[in-house]
């Protein structure tokens, strides 16, 4: 039970009790005195009727008030809500976009890498080419050199 679930159920207990207790002083008859007119009246019926007067406008006034904390706490809720899947649906399409990123990183990276290997190739064959040449011009020489002796 909460603290002051707990303290106005004491209040009224000892409140109950105190009117039970003298109950033949608030039976009283007297006379109240209302400005236009005088009443004979018990003075404890009247203030026992003020009293739950107040006790119900309390009960009106804290019902309003919870609602009116309910029916914030739900909008704000559901505005919570639509910001969460907002940031979720942002989320998934920066997922989407790093994915696609990271696909064209290595298509780029496949197409940098076919054309240094294309470099290689050509720079593989031009020395193939020039070994070839330079083995052949010591094979002209050595042929050379034997047709002479």
């Amino acid at each position: 039970m909460r603290v002051r679930t707990l303290i106005a159920t004491v209040v009224l207990v000892l409140t109950t009790a105190f009117f039970v207790v003298n109950w033949r002083v608030f039976a009283a008859p007297a006379k109240l005195d209302l400005i236009v007119m005088s009443v004979d009246t018990p003075i404890g019926v009247v203030m026992l009727t003020l009293f739950a007067l107040i006790i119900l406008v309390l009960v009106v006034y804290a019902g309003f008030w919870q609602s009116t904390f309910l029916l914030e706490f739900r909008r704000q809720s559901k505005e919570l809500q639509t910001q969460r899947a907002l940031a979720e649906s942002a989320e998934a399409s920066r997922f989407t976009e790093l994915g696609k990123l990271v696909r064209d990183e290595i298509a780029n990276s496949d197409k940098r890498l076919e054309s240094a290997l294309d470099v290689l190739r050509n720079e593989l064959r031009d020395t193939e080419n020039s070994i070839a040449a330079t083995m052949g011009e010591l094979d002209d020489r050595i042929h050379r050199g034997a047709d002479r002796t």
